[in-house]
């Protein structure tokens, strides 16, 4: 057991009931008309990925499929919630397995979303925040920031020897969990699948974008060629 999975053990259930502020705000009208913030919200969630298709990596050299306690919570958050988990695996606690694992996994159609659990601690074999954050095209600092925060009042100080982490990798969320259940069930219903659908849509509309530019740039080479082509057989 890693350093990050002592650190979250403890009680077999974690209460996930927290309260949450009520974030809304009362508009009040002036003489330039009305604003309506439920407009604006709802357009802000144009992109969001109504049904996600998740895949979930242990990396552990002792666990499997079948005694995988914290990717079980994982799997379980997304299928209570409607979503579907495509990928389910284990992998060792090594560099190049866990990079070029998520590597693969990101370039699968059947991937929207893809979280880790185990490897995110201080000790020696645990690379995964090093072996995934190679391949981050954009940081997500405030997941981490948020799991420590609501991981406090369970672990207490001992939650500065934990290194959760996201990012974005080929247009894909990539979240890196500890390996205790406890962690991983906080971490994925209290903060991925509320807020992977919104990444997802974000960040697969702006491989979107950019694939559409460079389609773009393309075709306005083609047509260059094809005019200078042309102004040198007149030439001619």
């Amino acid at each position: 057991m890693t350093h990050d999975e002592q650190s979250h053990s403890g009680a077999d259930t974690h209460d996930t009931d927290h309260q949450h502020e009520d974030r809304g705000h009362e508009h009040g009208d002036d003489d330039h008309g009305h604003h309506h913030h439920g407009d604006d919200d709802h357009h802000h969630h144009d992109h969001d990925v109504a049904s996600l298709s998740a895949a979930v990596v242990t990396v552990s050299t002792s666990r499997t499929i079948d005694d995988d306690a914290a990717g079980d919570a994982i799997a379980a958050a997304f299928d209570d919630s409607g979503h579907d988990v495509t990928v389910r695996d284990v992998v060792d606690d090594d560099f190049d397995g866990v990079q070029s694992t998520v590597d693969r996994l990101v370039d699968r159609d059947d991937v929207d979303v893809l979280v880790t659990t185990g490897g995110t601690g201080v000790t020696p074999d645990d690379v995964t925040v090093e072996a995934v954050g190679d391949l981050f095209q954009k940081d997500l600092p405030g997941f981490g920031e948020l799991f420590r925060r609501r991981s406090e009042s369970e672990i207490g100080t001992r939650v500065v020897g934990t290194r959760a982490t996201a990012g974005i990798v080929q247009g894909v969320p990539v979240f890196c969990l500890p390996g205790s259940e406890n962690a991983a069930r906080l971490g994925s219903e209290e903060i991925i699948v509320p807020e992977a659908p919104h990444l997802a849509g974000l960040a697969t509309r702006e491989e979107e974008e950019k694939e559409a530019e460079q389609e773009e740039a393309e075709g306005e080479d083609e047509t260059e060629a094809a005019d200078e082509d042309e102004d040198a057989q007149d030439a001619s």
